[in-house]
């Protein structure tokens, strides 16, 4: 058996592309820089092994990490393979199934027209796409849109019209639309876009929602005031906050943070996530792992952060940061800039060392990975914590609203 040739670090795009595929949600793999027959190990940006790609075609090697958020519930986040089978059971080998895809926010019109959208279908199967990438200021991003589609597939089912089915598709931003292809392969015999059941008055007016304020403001006041107005409000700044996790390898640290990024994202909130292995990765590439190092790469982190606070924005960081003067440093920075938000997640070792994805901690007791922090570098638990997470006895979604709530009553104080 021949070794895959190089390892392939993933974006979110090709995450989404290969978790479609590893599902049956797509025959084959297109990677852009890879040769057709290359062997080539896929990992995700913590660089953990995730499949290997062969020819065009992936095999898995272990499972995604998953976040919280309705859009990561297993019960809507279930593979091709898998809902083809439910729904050809369900409905046997003639039975028609309808795919509708919700990919916009549904509008009045959509709901009023689903009873004619679905005449006829024996099963229908709501279909989400769902981008890891975060969607542009103000779209409904991953979470609202799977909130969305499951309101419209209760409204249907209430008023008496096929059973409805929501499944949330990994859907990479800037894919198009969902086809027929990706449809048939969840089992749908046709496919139709929910959106594009909308009038053209309604189309009419979400075009025009973005300048209604704009034109609100040229008709209250005279040309040269209204343009300062507008100047004022577009160059106001609110005060930017950083939120910076600390906590072992295999703390859920990231997942957290992951998970609290989205949910930001989906209300509109400008948020930046610095993962730690994504910095290193980038940022902090040729960074050895040394006391110096690490310090350097969590300094970078906290201002990079602080550069998003200043300008109103959020930031979301989830280094190791096993040292408290690097965190200290990070601290003076953020304050500097706007608020800060130190969250401990405090994760006892023995549970980080079970959830080890990537057997890091195994190899670091046989001695193969030098400094590494909690057995053969120390790791200096924060004393100066706002808050304090142990995802052992915690939730991914309990986790994120203490932070939640902590970032709220510091907007209000």
């Amino acid at each position: 058996m021949n070794l895959p040739d190089h390892t392939r670090v993933l974006t979110a795009d090709e995450l989404d592309r290969l978790e479609l595929h590893l599902g049956g949600g797509t025959t084959t793999l297109e990677l852009t820089d890879l040769a057709a027959d290359a062997r080539v190990t896929l990992t995700d940006a913590e660089n953990t092994p995730l499949a290997v790609l062969d020819g065009g075609r992936a095999t898995a090697v272990k499972p995604f990490a998953r976040a919280a958020g309705p859009h990561w519930d297993p019960a809507l986040r279930r593979s091709a393979h898998d809902v083809q089978g439910r729904v050809r059971r369900s409905v046997g080998p003639e039975g028609d199934v309808l795919a509708v895809v919700v990919d916009a926010a549904p509008t009045r019109d959509e709901l009023d027209a689903w009873p004619a959208v679905t005449a006829g279908a024996d099963a229908v199967l709501v279909l989400v796409p769902a981008a890891r990438r975060s969607p542009e200021p103000g779209v409904l991003g991953a979470p609202g849109l799977t909130r969305a589609a499951v309101a419209v597939a209760e409204t249907a089912a209430a008023a008496g019209g096929p059973a409805a089915t929501v499944v949330v598709v990994p859907w990479a931003a800037g894919s198009g639309a969902l086809g027929a292809d990706v449809a048939r392969a969840y089992g749908a015999d046709r496919v139709v876009r929910l959106a594009d059941h909308r009038t053209e008055e309604t189309r009419r007016r979400l075009g025009a929602l973005a300048s209604r304020w704009t034109d609100e403001v040229a008709a209250l006041y005279p040309e040269p005031v209204a343009q300062e107005v507008l100047r004022a409000v577009e160059g106001a700044r609110q005060e930017g906050t950083v939120v910076f996790f600390t906590g072992l390898s295999g703390s859920g640290k990231s997942t957290v943070a992951r998970a609290l990024a989205a949910e930001l994202d989906d209300e509109g909130r400008h948020t930046t996530l610095l993962d730690g292995d994504e910095v290193r990765h980038h940022l902090s590439q040729g960074l050895g792992f040394d006391k110096a190092s690490r310090e350097l790469n969590v300094e970078r982190i906290g201002y990079v952060a602080s550069l998003v606070a200043y300008h109103g924005g959020i930031a979301v960081a989830a280094p190791i940061a096993p040292f408290a003067s690097g965190r200290a440093r990070v601290r003076e920075h953020a304050e500097a800039a706007g608020r800060f938000l130190l969250v401990h997640i405090s994760t006892p070792l023995e549970v980080c060392e079970a959830r080890d994805r990537k057997g890091l901690y195994a190899k670091a007791r046989a001695g193969q990975i030098p400094e590494f922090t909690g057995i053969s570098s120390p790791y200096e638990e924060p004393t100066d914590a706002d808050l304090v997470i142990d995802t052992s006895v915690t939730s991914v979604e309990d986790a994120v609203a203490i932070v939640r709530a902590a970032l709220d009553e510091r907007t209000r104080s």
